[in-house]
Order: structure tokens, then C-alpha cells, then sequence
């Protein structure tokens, strides 16, 4: 019994620091696979020719010439670059975080290279630096952009609404590398703080944001775990919906244990007038059974809105 006890503690030590496998790694080798087809009344797919400039963040997204990627929006590069990690030197201030009181987090990032700190740092999305920050129990979830000060760090001034395991995701894209989302565990202690996956139950029926109406399909209606599978997003009304963050929209899909975490953005977009919806494709593949929760950001009237849909993704028979 004491053994067992023991082995419990270590894979959830494990889980703790485990970093979460960097999506654009799985998207490297998911590149050559063909998309999804898209039902008659989707969105029409993008086609794009092979060639030697490469979109970064989308790296199946190709031309011949230099340009912009249409998908995300981001500076086409020559050359695809080994993918390097490159390490956060992540601060708390205080060291003792209290739930629902300032808490300012530093990210100095490191060159795995060189080991000096990195200060030149390419615009992704409109911004320097994206964190996302989500509960243990998935309830709590964060899209900003910290503030850079004169020591050329990035710092973040929040307040964690409760105690617990919170995952910290940061997006961003040192010159002369490679787009890096890499993950922090912050652990918030007080009353009732205890380690435990969230439990979720699926979740995909339609709904209502800050100003809108989100309805979801799935092609097919069972997605399988490391079988690629399309994620429709019909968002209502079709009336002045903006680009968010250079984007029709954003997406974070999460693991109920927060080991898996994934940043994507629209394959297609397209306006359906006569149903009065607009019409949001999202091309997945994600390689863990399980119930994922995903958020879904987009502008509409200069509104931000934020939505979750429980995500089922069945096992491989």
C-alpha cells in the first residue's frame, strides 16, 4: 500500500512539471497530412503552392514569393528553422501568492544558445507576447499581454481567483528562431488547495457570448484520438465581426489535465449572408483521448467574445 502511495506521489510530481507538448511540433509533423474535407455547405477550402517561403506559425501555409500568410497573417519566412525551446526565467512577486490579490509575474526568456536574454522579439498577432492562463478545474481562463519595462522583460500584474494548479502558456517569437509556446506551472496555495484533474463532461451544444450566438459542428461527429478532424464554428449574426489580434479568431483547446495545450487559428473563414451566420473552420488533430476543453475568442462590434464547448475525443479501437 505504501508503495502504491509512493508511485501516486511520483506521477503526480510528473504531471506537475511535465511541459506540454509544443503544438507547432505536432503541426510539423501533421504538415504533409490532408486536411479534412469540408461538407458542401463549409466553408471553401484554401489552397496554397509549394514553395520556399514559409508561414512560421502555419507551416503547411507555403508560397513561392515572399508575402504574408492569409490564414494568421504572419511575415512568410524563407527556409523552415530547426524548432529550438527556448527556456522562461519565470519570476513571482510575491513568492507567496494569495488568491485574489496582485500577483505580478516576470518572464525573462532565455537563449538556449547563448544563455544571455533575449531582447529582440518578432510581432505575433499584434503583439510582442500572448499568455493564456487556465485553473486546474478549467473554470478560470486569461488572454492578455503583459506590459515590457525598462529591463526588457515581460511583466504581468493579475490576480489567481483561487487556490490551485494554474497553467501559464507563452506565445511569442524571438528574431532569427522559431515561434515557441512554452508552459509554466504556478501553484496558488490556500483552503481547500488540492491537486485534482478536472472532470468534465461533453459539451458542444451552442452558445451565447458577450454579444453573439456560437453554434459548433464536428466533421465527423466522433473525433478519434491522432486522426484529424475539422472543429465548424457558426457565429451569429453575420454582422461586423472584426479581425482579432490579426485573425478571424483565436483558439486555445486544453486537456482536462492540462498537459496538452494547443494555440490554432481559423483554416478558412466565410460569410453564409442568407443564413445570417458566418462560418469559422478550425483543421485538428489532437493526439490524446478525452474531453478537451476549447475556447474560442473572435471580435464582433469591437466587442472581444469568449466561448467553451467540452470537446469528446475518442480512443483509437
Amino acid at each position: 500500500m505504501l508503495r502504491l502511495s509512493a508511485l501516486l506521489i511520483v506521477a503526480i510530481l510528473c504531471v506537475m512539471h511535465a511541459p506540454a507538448p509544443d503544438p507547432r511540433v505536432v503541426a510539423a509533423r501533421l504538415a504533409n497530412q490532408p486536411a479534412t474535407p469540408v461538407p458542401a455547405t463549409g466553408a471553401p477550402m484554401q489552397a496554397y503552392p509549394d514553395g520556399d517561403w514559409v508561414c512560421p506559425m502555419d507551416k503547411d501555409v507555403s508560397s513561392n514569393a515572399p508575402g504574408f500568410c492569409p490564414r494568421c497573417g504572419m511575415k512568410l519566412v524563407e527556409g523552415v528553422k530547426d524548432l529550438i525551446e527556448f527556456p522562461i526565467d519565470l519570476k513571482i512577486d510575491p513568492p507567496a501568492i494569495r488568491p485574489g490579490e496582485d500577483t505580478v509575474l516576470t518572464f525573462g526568456i532565455v537563449n538556449p544558445q547563448t544563455h544571455k536574454p533575449v531582447r529582440d522579439f518578432e510581432v505575433v498577432h499584434e503583439k510582442l507576447y500572448h499568455v493564456f492562463v487556465v485553473s486546474q478545474d478549467l473554470k478560470f481562463f486569461l488572454h492578455t499581454h503583459p506590459d515590457r519595462s525598462g529591463d526588457e522583460d515581460f511583466h504581468l500584474k493579475l490576480k489567481f481567483p483561487h487556490p490551485g494548479m494554474y497553467r501559464v502558456l507563452s506565445d511569442f517569437f524571438p528574431k532569427n528562431a522559431t515561434p515557441q509556446l512554452i508552459t509554466s506551472t504556478v501553484m496558488v496555495p490556500g483552503a481547500g488547495f488540492r491537486l485534482q484533474t478536472a472532470t468534465l463532461a461533453a459539451d458542444v451544444s451552442p452558445q451565447t457570448s458577450e454579444n453573439s450566438h456560437v453554434e459548433m459542428t464536428l466533421v465527423p461527429e466522433h473525433p478519434v484520438a491522432g486522426q484529424n478532424f475539422t472543429m465548424f464554428f457558426r457565429i451569429s449574426p453575420d454582422k461586423d465581426i472584426q479581425p482579432y489580434l490579426g485573425a478571424p479568431a483565436h483558439m486555445l483547446a486544453a486537456s482536462s489535465d492540462l498537459i496538452d495545450m494547443i494555440h490554432n487559428h481559423p483554416f478558412a473563414s466565410a460569410d453564409h449572408p442568407a443564413a445570417g451566420y458566418r462560418q469559422l473552420q478550425f483543421n485538428m488533430n489532437i493526439h490524446r483521448a478525452g474531453v478537451h476543453r476549447v475556447w474560442i475568442q473572435f471580435q464582433r462590434q469591437g466587442v472581444v467574445n469568449t466561448v467553451a464547448f467540452n470537446v469528446p475525443v475518442e480512443d483509437r479501437l
